[in-house]
């Protein structure tokens, strides 16, 4: 396939991705990604194609609603470049990014970064690929520092908070604990109630529950028989009393509770194990 590199018009593709966690943290936005990346084409006189956007994609994984289009538009033909603000919003694995290189020069297009330190030369791949390295170095030492503090909150007794708290709860002003929601938490007692003391069956429930226009957890309209189940069995809303939870926390947060009361058990750094019985036939 003809290559438009170098000869004929230069046509480009603006590739932007920000993971859900990143807009959380840091306010990593598309819109500041793709103004740079206008600002640069412009400069470099490429006419733009197309705009992919990833929004709330990890850069773990290839498989990308926008990347996969960006790939087709590639495969197409008649792209010159495709543009990103920095070489990480292509892929976190350097491998993956190699990938990528390979596959589109097939097509004749380059792959480019505003932050790129090397240039098309042996000793330009070298000097980015060790820096990839250096990255994903950086990037595991922050994110087993991130949960080593999470532990530490997590063993002072303080709640982790998410995006969002669970669902009959909300965040106290410091966001390290939870006070409850009473309208959220009427629901949940209702649930509770129906399937274990009435004994309704939970899509007995989730059907009234969609009836009466009782809001779900999710942005969605109708309530998930999955999240149901999933409540029942969750321990946020299990009452512990103080001796149990006694038994789970330093005695330092033992301290601080009060013995009349009950509490919920939220988990950090646990993992769910599954055990099934698979039946198999013999000839």
């Amino acid at each position: 396939m003809p290559s438009t590199n170098g000869h004929g018009p230069k046509r480009a593709i603006l590739y932007a991705r920000v993971s859900t966690d990143e807009q959380a943290r840091s306010g990593y936005s598309l819109a500041q990604q793709l103004e740079a990346l206008r600002e640069y084409a412009n400069r470099e006189g490429y006419e733009v194609l197309e705009e992919v956007q990833d929004p709330g994609q990890s850069g773990a994984s290839l498989e990308r609603p926008g990347m996969d289009r960006v790939r087709d538009l590639v495969a197409a033909g008649g792209v010159s470049v495709v543009l990103a603000q920095d070489r990480d919003r292509f892929a976190r694995e350097p491998a993956y990014h190699y990938l990528l290189r390979r596959e589109f020069e097939e097509y004749g297009t380059k792959i480019r970064a505003l932050n790129d330190h090397g240039d098309d030369s042996l000793e330009g791949e070298l000097t980015d690929g060790i820096l990839d390295q250096l990255a994903k170095f950086e990037r595991a030492k922050i994110a087993e520092r991130t949960r080593r503090v999470k532990l530490q909150k997590a063993r002072q007794g303080k709640v982790l908070a998410g995006p969002r708290p669970n669902f009959g709860f909300q965040y106290n002003a410091n966001r390290d604990n939870y006070v409850v929601d009473e309208e959220q938490m009427r629901v949940i007692e209702r649930i509770f109630r129906e399937v274990g003391a009435e004994g309704r069956t939970m899509y007995a429930v989730k059907a009234a529950l969609d009836r009466e226009g009782v809001s779900p957890p999710s942005r969605g309209r109708y309530w998930s028989l999955k999240y149901i189940r999933d409540r029942i069995n969750d321990d946020v809303y299990r009452p512990y009393t103080f001796e149990e939870v006694s038994a789970l926390v330093s005695s330092e947060v033992a301290a601080r509770l009060d013995p009349a009361e009950s509490y919920v058990v939220l988990w950090f750094n646990r993992r769910r194990h599954e055990t099934r019985h698979v039946a198999e036939s013999r000839a």
